[in-house]
């Protein structure tokens, strides 16, 4: 099969936009409701906090701009987590350039990630996960332009995205570890430039407001992670059984990319040579991080979630791409193409059919049915605006999030009290426990959807 160099960044734009526009018109036309990470996140970006008890801040502020500018068109989020996949496509392929003579194998190592289901199936649920994506790609980018070029520039973006890629998410960590022990041999082969530590200013200044908000909230975020991790009573065999469930589940999880590899190549066999700077950087960012978790689960006895692993695999094609790049053999791309294809067409079509035939997802809740009745019930007993809704980050989060005056959202059970209202103009709505609600509530109480809402305001 050749494909006209000329014609390989049509092929890649047009790629990139059918991704874009596939994943956001599936997920839009399918589902009633945002995904629950999606509603919690515009929840608790209320105020933009310095960090919240389950995440660094990031992965929050990010949904809360598009809900300051686009409010409830749900559309929005998923069209904003198409765009954080292919900017990091976009730059896997600019890292990628330096590592082929060939453009086509440049092609082949970001199509590969198509058979990663991190890459689409999951990619509607702007979370934390798809939040690292396009930081965790410039990272590497820009760390490797330093390592190349160790211009100001690129070591400045990389301490930059470094932070940015921890405010989403610490187990990004990971990688700045991996990149680390790259500079540590580095240092031993003498050909470490210690500018590289100019970095640390961009990566200190951004990281300090959270880190002081942080260490003022008693460390909240990583106990959260911890205790998630960490589920059960201790127990030995949970040291061996995690880390073993977590290995078969990567390898499912990376099938159908060795079947479209298996495609590409002619035979499997391989030479490695370690003395290659740019075969260890690919090997270090890309096993290290893996490796890393895989000891955190032998370690502690922790069940690492398969979603945890979204980012790890952002640079796979292009590490397998260089090892075989030899092995690939032109005519048999269009085998490769074809199996990508399938694939491409697949994934959607199967979210497409989950979407519509299960009816007991997060994303089938009846949040702007339940808004709509809350709304006119409230027309029809008060003459002030809802100034604040109160409830858990879905119940709470939902009616935050569908309801037109545009509340404050909080969770404001204590003591099975309610906490009263700073502005007195304000009304107040509560989504919870019917039973809790009807026995607390001084003002109208109803169910709807089998929710309790209880309303305070002015009457009319």
């Amino acid at each position: 099969m050749q494909i006209k160099k000329k014609n390989l960044n049509k092929i890649f734009i047009i790629f990139l936009f059918s991704h874009l526009f596939i994943w956001t018109l599936v997920p839009s036309a399918s589902n009633h409701n945002l995904p629950l990470d999606v509603i919690e996140a515009i929840a608790w970006s209320d105020g933009w906090p310095l960090g919240w008890a389950k995440h660094p801040p990031l992965g929050s502020w990010i949904p809360g701009i598009i809900f300051e500018i686009f409010g409830n068109q749900d559309w929005s989020y998923y069209f904003l987590s198409q765009l954080f996949v292919i900017i990091s496509f976009i730059v896997v392929w600019k890292f990628s350039l330096d590592f082929f003579k060939n453009k086509i194998h440049s092609l082949v190592s970001i199509l590969l990630l198509e058979g990663i289901f991190f890459y689409n199936f999951t990619t509607p649920e702007f979370n934390v996960y798809v939040c690292q994506l396009p930081f965790w790609a410039l990272a590497v980018y820009y760390c490797w332009e330093g390592i190349k070029k160790n211009e100001n520039k690129s070591w400045l973006l990389f301490g930059l995205f470094a932070a940015l890629g921890i405010l989403s998410k610490y187990l990004f960590i990971y990688l700045l570890v991996a990149i680390d022990i790259f500079f540590i041999y580095l240092i031993i082969k003498k050909k470490f430039n210690p500018k590289c530590f100019i970095s640390l200013v961009p990566f200190f200044l951004v990281l300090t407001p959270h880190l002081i908000w942080l260490i003022e909230n008693n460390y909240i975020t990583i106990t959260y992670g911890l205790n998630r991790a960490v589920t059960e009573e201790p127990n030995l065999l949970n040291h061996f059984y995690y880390p073993l469930q977590l290995i078969a589940k990567q390898i499912g999880v990376l099938i159908p990319f060795f079947i479209m590899l298996l495609f590409a190549i002619s035979k499997f066999k391989i030479k490695l040579n370690f003395r290659d700077k740019k075969l260890l950087f690919l090997l270090i960012i890309n096993f290290v991080p893996i490796i890393l978790i895989l000891l955190t689960s032998l370690i502690m006895g922790a069940k690492i979630r398969t979603m945890w692993m979204t980012p790890f695999y952002l640079f796979s094609g292009v590490l397998f791409v260089y090892i075989f790049e030899n092995k690939i053999i032109q005519n048999k791309l269009k085998y490769f193409f074809t199996v990508f294809l399938i694939l491409f067409i697949f994934s959607p079509v199967a979210y497409l059919y989950v979407s519509i035939t299960q009816k007991d997802k997060r994303t089938d809740y009846p949040g702007k049915k339940i808004a709509r009745a809350v709304q006119e019930k409230w027309e029809s007993n008060f003459k002030n605006k809802i100034g604040l809704v109160g409830g858990d980050e879905w119940l709470g989060g939902n009616l935050f999030y569908h309801l037109e005056s545009r509340p404050k959202w909080d969770n404001i059970f204590e003591s099975k009290k309610i906490v009263e209202l700073e502005n007195k103009n304000d009304g107040i709505v509560m989504i919870g426990d019917s039973d809790i609600l009807s026995k607390i509530c001084e003002g109208v109480f109803f169910k709807v959807e089998n929710q309790g809402i209880c309303m305070l305001g002015i009457k009319k």
